[in-house]
């Protein structure tokens, strides 16, 4: 086989345009980009309309590519495991079907599998990878891209093995066999040979094969994008520290924000920053554990095994280091789970015992007041001493106490039944009082579980509230805390047993459980079900009715979400009113805000003005549609592509604004459409003492919620030489009061040819301008006006595809293009 991939791609995409499905052809072209840089937003916000579009068009070759590409973002930089098995190995049944197996991107499904193996248990599954690896590797020509992918996967699976030497080798031999067919092999190749010889410890080698990689990447034309960059800092920073060169290992080091947004980079981040901390270089304090603490939840949830696993061992051993007990046995806790999932186990389970003998040993702290008055002790402290690590560690033991002295009155009371049944019944005493849980227990339990969440240990504070449900189920607080703990773990299938169990007594609740589930993972129509539901049987609540009303704005069903913003204000009690544990129960400010938005959506402008009223809103009409004149505003909007488009526009009303340029195809909004905007800014006004032309430049930004009134103006373009200011101020009014819209997208950068000076000079100021048709004037029509009002001037002017549009003569239009260089 020896069909380009990117040939593939550029054919395929020019019969996509000329077929009229720009949209899938766009995607074509993009997804690569997106997943590669872990442009996660975009990849979601593009694959599910492109993959369904090509499998309606019947073009399996384009679904492999598709499928593969976004299995490529899941497993590479978001490091899943478990959770893209099912589409790895799907994927790669249907990359070898009949109609698919002659895609030049088929091959690929087989390195998404291994990596996907890769994920769950890397050492694991070594034979199996190898096997595949290799029968697919004898089938792919070395001028292929697969090529380098395959031998770098290949490598991998040597190092996996503990072979960084024969994984050398083969990259060594990979590469003379890809110079060889006349290619040159990737910066990723590059990458990979540094870490077989970061394992082999021939650090200096590495550093400088990486420079030499990275050289040969922009010696052939290419530049390093921040991704490259990214990756290139935290493989620098990892051998720079290995060496004891720290403070260059500091400088090359990613910002630990940065390691939060790209899972990729996080595991060579948290070994260099483990070779800094034992240095002395690096912080080992509270908040580098709870970054690594939710990292290891993130692969936890992922079912990424094995890098759970080694993660999770790394931030134990900094955890016994600055001496926090609990947090250690809590990430042992979860690599004990996580050994008993690896299929191989020699290399870590010592690493584990290691661990546990370590976590076991640091010492208990004595408490400083009973265990019963903890709670108050704590909370008497000033909020600069708090130190969450140690306060953890006290009311763990706090806990331990409490539950020691609850389990010997249990047994005191065990005692004394069986003795009064041994007893004549005269006079027997009967059970024991105060069997029951111990007076503030569980409490303390719910502070303690509550502080393991916020460090980052979500599954061991829900162990610690599933216990102590069974031993004081009555309790209020302890559902409530439980189920927000598995949602913030992500844990769906404990948080259905927990609906289960609460369900005979209180339904409502169990409703509560599952519709807060679903809110998390986006199931708007189930959140609002849900809620509806609890209404029947509860039809005071507050809080649910908040849930579903943003659940019903994210459906866009605005009349229900109108709805019960109404039926809330109609049940809560007035602020003033409310008894200080209610004060949540009360009408709040946002939600008056997302009724007048949702209402605004509705049309139901005497809802907008009522609300706004007791807002302090001042309208300058009593009644009918709000459209004033506010201010200008930026509204942020969705583009097709994924990403996110600043558009300019005048705020008409509360939560109203009307778009002001001139927009293409790539942003679902133009010139003159009424939209409705969410209430929330996005950005924080600058702060008092900022430079005032700080104070100038900012606009209030606003998410777009939904299209209005669409205005109905059509785009085209114009390209050509700068007029002047007279003359492109008298071009815009005149076509402003026809009712036409124009918006200049150029800078003073834009140059175009001059074809009347020196063919090396610099060149004829350029204008690249969007020009708006209304929907009351034709193609032809505009075509007329355009001419009519350029006439005159001394460069003329293109706009080809308007020319096109109004069946007028193009060759003027392609004579200028050519001539000015547009």
């Amino acid at each position: 086989m020896s069909t380009d991939v990117w040939g593939w791609v550029y054919d395929t995409h020019g019969q996509l345009v000329a077929a009229g499905q720009h949209r899938l052809a766009t995607a074509l072209v993009e997804i690569a980009g997106h997943a590669v840089d872990g442009r996660n937003e975009q990849l979601d916000a593009l694959y599910p309309e492109a993959v369904a579009s090509a499998r309606a068009l019947g073009l399996p070759w384009v679904e492999v590519f598709l499928r593969h590409w976004r299995l490529q973002n899941l497993l590479n930089k978001r490091h899943q495991g478990e959770q893209a098995m099912t589409e790895a190995v799907s994927l790669l049944e249907f990359a070898h079907r009949e109609e698919t197996a002659g895609c030049p991107q088929s091959v690929c499904a087989v390195q998404d599998f291994t990596i996907c193996h890769a994920n769950i248990d890397g050492p694991g599954y070594v034979p199996e990878r190898l096997a595949v690896l290799e029968e697919t590797l004898e089938r792919v020509e070395p001028s292929r891209a697969c090529f380098d992918c395959l031998s770098r996967e290949y490598a991998d699976t040597l190092e996996d093995d503990g072979r960084p030497g024969e994984a050398l080798a083969h990259l060594d031999r990979a590469k003379t066999r890809i110079q060889a067919a006349g290619e040159s092999v990737s910066l990723s190749f590059g990458h990979a040979r540094c870490s077989a010889l970061y394992r082999l410890g021939r650090l200096e080698e590495a550093l400088a094969a990486l420079a030499a990689a990275e050289q040969a990447y922009t010696k052939a034309g290419h530049q390093l994008d921040e991704d490259d960059r990214r990756k290139g800092g935290v493989i620098r920073a990892r051998l720079l520290a290995a060496l004891g060169r720290y403070d260059e290992a500091l400088e090359q080091l990613p910002e630990g924000a940065e390691a939060d947004e790209f899972p990729d980079v996080r595991h060579r981040w948290t070994e260099a920053v483990a070779l800094l901390v034992a240095a002395g270089r690096y912080p080992n304090d509270a908040r580098l554990g709870v970054r690594l603490a939710h990292w290891v939840s993130y692969l936890d949830a992922a079912g990424s095994h094995r890098p759970c696993l080694d993660l999770a061992l790394t931030a134990g051993r900094l955890a016994v280091a600055r001496g926090a007990r609990e947090v250690a046995l809590a990430l042992l806790a979860t690599a004990e789970r996580k050994l008993a999932l690896l299929r191989r186990t020699e290399a870590v389970a010592g690493q584990v015992a290691e661990l546990a003998a370590a976590a076991r040993a640091l010492p208990v702290p004595r408490l400083p007041v009973p265990a019963a008055e903890l709670l108050a002790h704590l909370g008497a402290r000033p909020p600069e001493q708090a130190d969450p690590e140690a306060e953890l560690e006290l009311l763990a033991a706090g806990w331990h106490e409490l539950a020691a002295a609850e389990g010997e009155a249990a047994e005191s009371a065990a005692a004394e039944g069986e003795a009064a049944e041994s007893a004549p019944v005269e006079g027997a005493a009967g059970p024991a009082a105060g069997a029951g849980p111990a007076p503030g227990a569980t409490d303390l339990l719910l502070a303690l579980a509550g502080l393991f969440a916020s460090l980052g240990h979500e599954q061991a504070a829900a162990a610690l509230l599933w216990g102590r449900l069974e031993q004081d189920p009555g309790h209020q607080g302890l559902v409530g805390m439980l189920c927000s703990v598995l949602v913030e773990a992500r844990d769906g299938e404990q948080l259905a047993r927990l609906a289960e169990r609460v369900a005979p007594a209180d339904p409502a609740g169990a409703h509560w459980i599952r519709a807060r589930w679903a809110l998390a993972e986006s199931r708007w129509a189930e959140a609002v079900e849900q809620v509806e539901a609890l209404l029947v049987l509860d039809p005071d609540r507050i809080n649910p009715r908040r849930l579903a009303a943003a659940a019903a704005t994210e459906l866009g069903d605005y009349p229900t979400a109108q709805r019960l913003y109404q039926e809330l204000l109609e049940h809560a009690p007035a602020p003033e009113q409310a008894g200080p544990e209610e004060q949540y129960r009360t009408v709040q400010v946002p939600d008056l805000w997302h009724l007048i938005t949702v209402a605004s959506a509705n049309r139901d402008w005497a809802v907008v003005r009522s609300t706004g009223a007791r807002l302090g809103i001042e309208f300058d009409r009593p009644d009918g549609p709000v459209d004033e004149e506010w201010q200008y505003i930026t509204v942020r909007a969705r583009r097709s592509d994924g990403g996110q488009s600043d558009v300019p526009a005048l705020r008409t009303g509360p939560a109203t604004a009307r778009i002001l340029p001139v927009l293409g195809e790539d942003v679902p909004l133009n010139h003159r459409d009424l939209v409705v905007f969410s209430p929330a800014l996005l950005e924080p006004a600058p702060a008092e003492g900022a430079p005032e032309a700080e104070k100038q430049r900012w606009r209030p930004a606003f998410e777009l919620l939904t299209l209005l009134d669409p205005a109905g103006y059509t785009t085209y373009f114009l390209d050509g030489a700068w007029p002047g200011p007279q003359r492109w101020d008298q071009l815009r009014d005149t076509l402003g009061g026809h009712g036409y819209g124009i918006w200049a997208y150029s800078g003073q950068q834009y140059r175009i040819l001059d074809p009347t000076g020196p063919e090396e000079g610099e060149g004829l100021p350029g204008i690249y301008a969007a020009l708006g048709v209304p929907p009351t004037a034709s193609a032809a029509q505009a075509d007329a006006l355009v001419a009519e009002l350029t006439a005159g001037w001394t460069h003329p002017l293109a706009w080809l595809e308007l020319a096109k549009a109004a069946g007028a003569q193009t060759a003027r239009h392609e004579e200028v293009i050519e001539r000015y260089g547009l």
